[in-house]
């Protein structure tokens, strides 16, 4: 069955970094483009990036461009999501997306 597993959300400070993992399993993760997600109470889900099946390609929202990263490692069925400069409007339940199938979610808090 196919499952996608989110870490690494915690408080952190403004202006701090985080990196958040997504670690896939029961699907062909190598063949999938994934993606981060995140969302506020009463907003919808946003797309805040993106990275092709092979890493080659990356997309980002324009507010977290220059800050964030994403990347993934293939032999590892992961997918990461490196943030810098975080700021307190990046506070959010952050979700991995691939495979038309959700991950549970894990908050990040940004906040001094």
């Amino acid at each position: 069955q196919a499952d996608l597993v989110e870490s690494g959300g915690v408080l952190v400070q403004p202006g701090g970094s985080l990196r958040l993992s997504c670690a896939a399993s029961g699907f062909d993760f190598s063949s999938h483009y994934m993606s981060w997600f995140r969302q506020v109470p009463g907003k919808e889900r946003e797309l805040v990036a993106q990275v092709s099946s092979v890493g080659g390609t990356t997309y980002y929202d324009p507010s977290v461009k220059g800050r964030f990263r994403i990347s993934r490692d293939n032999a590892a069925n992961r997918v990461y999501l490196q943030m810098n400069s975080l700021k307190p409007q990046d506070t959010a339940v952050y979700y991995c997306r691939g495979f038309n199938i959700w991950g549970r979610g894990t908050q990040v808090t940004v906040s001094s």
